[in-house]
Formats: structure tokens, sequence, C-alpha cells
């Protein structure tokens, strides 16, 4: 699968950070219950690496991807460790290179019009808009669709489950991100059902029209 394909598997995509390598298996469970298909796990904490294969073993069906790529050398420790995907919070040149140059699928992480088309330039149609509601939101997407209509993002950062739907309303954003569906509280108390609760609310998001 190319990045645009695995943005369109699901309306929304979980952004996950796990404190404890015992927090994988049953993370990855839940999220495939509540029917999503599609995670990135952040490369925050020393056990991230060895989650990817633990989420992937519990969840087969998972497409299991790393976010929080900062440099060239998380590109590689991240796919060498399986992720399926990659993803940035933001871009410089050096990062867009190492991320056209694995092969990998790769979401670069934008913020401005500037940068949107920098990461046009290395080659990247797929973005992640970061953080999306602190950088104009619905509203600044809308505004990017006419002069950059061949860019497709996937808008994280500050969307609720409640104003999801108003992004995907928009032509130009294929799924949202969101650390909603599985908060830290959640993970910390070990509540699965309530993770997977949230998966399943996640999974049946639609576009708002009404916006």
């Amino acid at each position: 699968m190319n990045m645009l394909d695995i943005m369109k598997i699901g309306p929304a995509v979980p952004v996950v950070q796990i404190d404890e390598i015992v927090q994988a298996a049953p993370l990855a469970k839940a999220l495939a219950k509540g029917g999503l298909k599609v995670v990135e796990l952040t490369l925050r904490t020393e056990c991230a690496l060895d989650g990817v294969k633990a989420m992937q073993d519990a969840a087969p069906d998972l497409v299991v991807g790393m976010g929080t790529i900062r440099t060239p050398a998380d590109v590689d420790r991240s796919l060498e460790a399986g992720a399926a995907f990659i993803v940035s919070p933001g871009c410089y040149p050096a990062l867009l290179a190492a991320m056209k140059s694995s092969g990998a699928p790769a979401l670069p992480g934008v913020a401005t019009a500037g940068e949107a088309m920098a990461a046009s330039a290395a080659g990247f149609s797929e973005l992640k808009f970061f953080p999306a509601e602190a950088a104009g939101g619905v509203a600044f997407l809308k505004s990017l669709a006419a002069p950059l209509p061949d860019l497709t993002f996937c808008p994280t950062g500050g969307v609720k489950r409640e104003t999801a739907g108003a992004y995907l309303a928009l032509s130009n954003v294929a799924c949202v991100g969101g650390g909603w569906i599985a908060p830290k509280a959640l993970m910390s108390a070990g509540d699965w059902g309530a993770i997977e609760a949230h998966a399943w609310a996640a999974a049946k998001i639609t576009p708002d029209i009404s916006v």
C-alpha cells in the first residue's frame, strides 16, 4: 500500500504512546476490536520500537506506523523495527530526503503553505497537518484546497471526535489523527474497554457536510 491507500482505510488514525511494552498488545487488540485498522505509534519512549512488533503480533491486521520521526536516523530505526509507514511532526530538507529515499509510505508534517509546497517539491503529495487546531484548523485547510489541489492531508493535533467530521468534509482531507482515542489516562489505567469504545466511535465518524 502507498500512503494514500493507508490514509483511506478509515476515517481516524489513533496517535498513541506506550510507556511500557506490556501496554502494546492489549492496546492493539482494543483498537482492532473497535474497528480501527491503522495506528500511529509515537517514537517518544524507549519501548516504542519494540512496540511495533508487539502490536503487529497482537493484531496482525492492524497497520502500525511510527510517528514523531525527527531525524534520518529515526527513519532507519523505525523501518528496521517493522513500521508500515512513518510520520513526522514537521519537516526539513534532510528529513524529507531520508523519508523519500527510504521508499516507505511516509507522511511529513507541515503547518504552513510554504512547508506544504516544500514537501510537495520533495515528492510528497500526502501530508500531516500539525498542529491542526493551533495552525488554523478547518478554515486553513479549506483555503489550501484551491492553490494546492494535488495535496491530501491528515490533520492531527487538537482534533477531537466532535470536530473530526468537519475536517473529513474537506476535499483535501483523507483522514484525521487524534490522541483522544487512547489518551494517556486510559492507557495508564489499563482501561482497554474504554479505548475499544472510543475506537468504535472513531471508526464510525462521517463527514460533517453542514460545515
